[in-house]
């Protein structure tokens, strides 16, 4: 079959609500709910605080998806976020997403998940660890000597990227299957946990103090905005249901349920567990701990626990890895639709229905951060652009409302216009606070996207008519 023809298969729509639900669930929670609660506590060293910035950023995440869900729902199109960009403020911003989505954000978030299921994987198998080297050597360039090195673990984690590569390019029906499977065994195992841990811990009750004697007031806020970007890691994940919006079933209806039923979901589970971490742990011994659920549990169950805990995150971080490599072709499929991306990422194989290029495209580059060891400082000036684009997709809703008054519109966003507002006012205080604790960081995220400027005109120029194939569909 022609490339031409190839174009002309689209997405099908074979994503239901329970499917898409268990998509946003199940890229979201990896292993932020098991690491995360220890790093908070080194700036927010109170129980009370602690659960409220989980449940502060359960309900940012919920405004979130309130107002996403009535772009999802108006525009039901594969690359979500990308094309509510596009539509509100032309190709340019749209691009700029995608560049990062592509570059750094989703690669190396899969690269991330990769590396952290390897190293857990290592607890079972010590000789595929991180400290177990299958070669080293030193470059030579430019008088400098740099030293290079690839780990088993890192072999590892480039074989889990192919191998879930492969099964989604297989089809979207295995892809959501392993999905679906991967995310009800991490709720369950996440509800065991629970339920157990406050069996156990009956006759210790959570300390719900607020008070920090050694912390004024500008510490605490800064401390709370610290941790609270924690926090907002652990949710990240929840617009990536959107990026699949072309191929969720009657999506005016079931894209909108699953942010929010999945959104709700979330927030619950991360709360309970919180509370149960609080109630095995006096606050003294979480504090930097990076292992917190493994810590907890020993306290709770035993020191024999530590293979449960691993195993889980294993579960965890596999359906979450998953997830992501579902996702994000969506948005470089969508890309390459508009002339703004490699012509081929815009195909669909004409028999298992799925874009297989911009799959491979994926699974390469992530390959090769995994194997490089130097993405994550880059993942670091990711996520400060990530929470613009946040920004700017929300302000999206206001924008589009003016100028495509017409657009059909099954949902709106419940509390338009205060939820959407409080969304983008919150993400804007994360936004300051990161760019006050981390300018390096945050400006060489500025940097990098700017960088994508000259690439759109290059991409701009060379496809000036866009083919946008069928995205309504």
């Amino acid at each position: 079959m022609s490339a031409a023809a190839n174009r002309e298969i689209g997405l099908v729509r074979r994503l239901g609500l329970f499917d898409s639900t268990m998509v946003m669930a199940g890229i979201v929670i990896g292993s932020g709910i098991f690491l995360t609660t220890g790093i908070m506590a080194k700036t927010l060293p109170s129980p009370g605080w602690i659960l409220l910035a989980w449940m502060t950023g359960g309900l940012l995440t919920l405004a979130g998806a309130l107002t996403y869900a009535e772009l999802g729902a108006a525009l039901p199109q594969a690359g979500g976020q990308y094309v509510y960009l596009r539509e509100a403020y032309g190709s340019m911003p749209g691009f700029l997403f995608g560049w990062i989505l592509f570059l750094v954000y989703q690669t190396g978030g899969i690269a991330v998940l990769a590396l952290a299921f390897a190293e857990f994987f290592s607890y079972f198998f010590p000789a595929l660890s991180t400290r177990s080297l299958l070669f080293a050597f030193r470059i030579q360039a430019m008088g400098l000597s740099l030293p290079f090195s690839v780990s088993w673990a890192q072999v590892v984690g480039v074989g889990v990227i192919l191998l879930l590569s492969l099964f989604n390019y297989l089809g979207v029906g295995l892809g959501k299957s392993i999905q679906n499977l991967f995310t009800i065994l991490k709720i369950g195992i996440i509800l065991a946990i629970v339920i157990s841990g406050l069996i156990l811990s009956r006759g210790r009750s959570a300390p719900l103090g607020f008070g920090i004697p050694e912390m004024d007031t500008g510490s605490l806020l800064t401390g709370f905005g610290i941790a609270l970007v924690a926090v907002i890691w652990a949710f990240d994940g929840w617009n990536n249901v959107n990026f699949v919006a072309g191929e969720i079933k009657q999506p005016q209806r079931n894209l909108p349920l699953a942010l929010i039923l999945g959104t709700l979901l979330i927030t619950i589970l991360y709360v309970l567990t919180n509370v149960v971490y609080l109630r095995a742990l006096p606050i003294p011994e979480m504090v930097g701990e990076v292992r917190i659920a493994e810590k907890a549990t020993s306290a709770l169950f035993g020191a024999s626990s530590g293979a449960v805990i691993s195993a889980a995150v294993l579960v965890s971080i596999f359906g979450s890895l998953n997830g992501s490599i579902l996702t994000g072709p969506r948005v470089y499929y969508a890309m390459a639709r508009d002339g703004l991306f490699f012509r081929a990422a815009g195909g669909v194989h004409p028999r298992r229905r799925t874009p297989g290029f911009a799959l491979a495209l994926q699974a390469g580059w992530a390959s090769l951060l995994t194997l490089s060891g130097s993405f994550e400082q880059i993942f670091t000036f990711a996520m400060f652009m990530a929470v613009l684009f946040w920004i700017g997709a929300a302000a999206a809703v206001f924008t589009l409302r003016r100028t495509r008054p017409d657009l059909p519109r099954p949902y709106r966003t419940w509390g338009y216009p205060i939820v959407p507002a409080l969304f983008i006012l919150a993400s804007s205080g994360i936004l300051v606070n990161t760019l006050v604790e981390r300018p390096v960081e945050a400006l060489a995220g500025v940097g990098l996207t700017i960088v994508g400027i000259p690439v759109y005109y290059f991409w701009h120029k060379k496809n000036p008519e866009p083919d946008r194939g069928d995205f309504l569909a």
